[in-house]
């Protein structure tokens, strides 16, 4: 999809994919792989929808250690090498319109320009969609709620490797954070618009 001319600058709703560009090459990358797949599933959809509603999608993704890497490289990796990961970033292959930030840490906002981001783009509600859900999903949502956004974190769009931790995790936002999670499909658009 390419950027409309014009594609709306601001929005009080973004959507923030985390970690979801990844080769999946790691200890749990197996057990994580089909709970992926399904979640980029999802996500696909919903960030198609938010885009025909002018809504912008974040790509906050951990640089994996690679300090010289930037985002284009590591979706070149995800796509053209044989890495586990592949069918998913297949599926969240990012549009001209999309935004990124690259993180080194397990918070989207630690140390990187998606505060300033989101100030620019007048952000108030922030969708939550990624991997890990007790890890980087829950720690972006903790400093997320910390600078007063509100939180939509849909079961369907965050991954943990069992579904047992994942619903400790939102569990755990819903009750520290006011996170809502409803469905992605279930998601009403209308306030924002």
């Amino acid at each position: 999809m390419n950027k409309p001319a014009d594609f709306p600058d601001k929005s009080r709703l973004v959507l923030i994919i985390i970690d979801m560009i990844n080769d999946l090459e790691f200890d749990d990358g197996e057990q994580m792989l089909q709970p992926a797949i399904e979640a980029a599933r999802h996500i696909s959809t919903l960030k198609k929808r938010l885009a025909e509603n002018g809504i912008p999608t974040i790509y906050v993704n951990d640089n994996f250690g690679k300090w010289r890497s930037d985002f284009r490289q590591l979706v070149a990796h995800s796509l053209e090498d044989n890495v586990r990961g592949k069918e998913v970033v297949e599926m969240l292959t990012p549009d001209e319109e999309d935004y990124f930030v690259i993180k080194t840490r397990h918070s989207g906002f630690y140390g990187t320009t998606l505060e300033i981001l989101l100030e620019h783009l007048e952000a108030d509600t922030l969708i939550l969609a990624g991997i890990t859900g007790d890890i980087c999903v829950q720690f972006t949502a903790q400093d997320a709620y910390m600078r007063r956004f509100n939180l939509i974190i849909p079961p369907d769009l965050v991954v943990c490797k069992d579904d047992e931790i994942k619903n400790t995790a939102l569990n755990q936002l819903t009750r520290t954070c006011k996170a809502e999670i409803p469905l992605s499909t279930n998601i009403e658009l209308d306030d924002y618009l």
